[in-house]
């Protein structure tokens, strides 16, 4: 059975896989060549706008870690962050977003009917090189994270400022929209390197949980970062009418005036005191660490999924990836 807590050493996964993110990169800027000239710009821009590559990186250590030897999974990484790349792209146009990781938004300097219609083609050229595997299951994996993505979209625009949300609609919606397509990278791992069902099915579980923590995290931080380092202002979900797992929390937890005042706060154009009060609630009521400690229990989660595997290297590797979730405000 794998050990499951241990300590965080993301670096060491990075630069192990340092010479394959490059060739995941040079991958990226072929599949970004087109005629139409605004494609490489805007793909470039957006690319080369600080991203991390976790994507290809879950791809690149699920096939590791399932044994593959080849180098199919070079251009299979790329697909995955391809496709990611085009989700960014769509979603600042339908939040209205201004500023991504601490630039202006794609669609701020290029307009919505350019950008979209680069999304589209990245989605587009994302799945016809993946189509040249000849892979069914490569091609089951990514189509249901497109669908699962477009789905979370939709139904998080339906609850867009929604005060009753639940948190089982809360994690249905990151669920959709960030922990399917890290699943897919990570079934895909398992599906090259020729892993049976019952593993494939518990590698995708865990990039499911995984991803899903990763947001549940990334949300929290929207309450404690300030621009410049996670490149996003402090409480912009709020202003983009995104009820995340903080506030539901603090909606549960706080009195009936309470939380009738936070409704009215949200009811009207966030202002500097509306969102000072909303932080101060937050403290009182210790919401900031409850959400952590949720996203934290679907880590351990994650890994528990990878019970299953003998201890290894690239297991190890896994839980570093996954434990990076709740590393990333450093």
């Amino acid at each position: 059975m794998l050990n499951y807590h241990r300590t965080v050493d993301i670096q060491r996964v990075f630069d192990a896989y340092e010479a394959e993110l490059l060739l995941v990169e040079e991958k990226l800027k072929k599949m970004l060549q087109s005629n139409a000239l605004l494609i490489p710009f805007v793909g470039a821009y957006i690319l080369n706008s600080g991203g991390k590559r976790l994507r290809p990186l879950f791809l690149l250590s699920s096939a590791r870690f399932a044994g593959y030897k080849g180098n199919d999974h070079i251009s299979l990484a790329s697909i995955i962050e391809l496709i990611h790349t085009a989700s960014l792209l769509h979603d600042d146009v339908v939040d209205a977003a201004q500023l991504r990781r601490g630039m202006p938004t794609a669609h701020s300097v290029w307009g919505n009917q350019v950008v979209i219609l680069v999304g589209d083609f990245l989605y587009s050229n994302a799945l016809k090189t993946a189509v040249s595997f000849g892979n069914q299951k490569v091609m089951e994996a990514l189509s249901h994270a497109t669908t699962s993505m477009t789905e979370g979209e939709l139904f998080q625009l339906q609850k867009s400022g929604d005060t009753e949300i639940t948190e089982a609609e809360y994690r249905r919606i990151i669920s959709a929209k960030t922990g399917i397509l890290i699943s897919s990278a990570c079934r895909i791992g398992a599906i090259i390197g020729g892993m049976p069902s019952r593993e494939e099915d518990a590698l995708a579980r865990f990039g499911l949980k995984a991803g899903t923590a990763f947001q549940m995290a990334d949300d929290v931080l929207d309450y404690m970062a300030e621009e410049g380092e996670l490149g996003k202002r402090l409480g912009k979900d709020l202003e983009e009418g995104k009820v995340t797992l903080p506030l539901i929390y603090l909606l549960q937890s706080a009195s009936t005036s309470e939380k009738q005042e936070v409704k009215d706060i949200l009811s009207r154009e966030l202002s500097d005191n509306g969102l000072k009060r909303i932080l101060m609630l937050f403290r009182h009521y210790n919401v900031i660490e409850e959400s952590m400690k949720r996203a934290s229990g679907l880590v351990e989660d994650a890994k528990s999924e990878l019970s299953i595997f003998q201890p290894s290297s690239h297991g190890d590797e896994m839980f570093e990836l996954a434990d990076y979730a709740l590393m990333r405000q450093n």
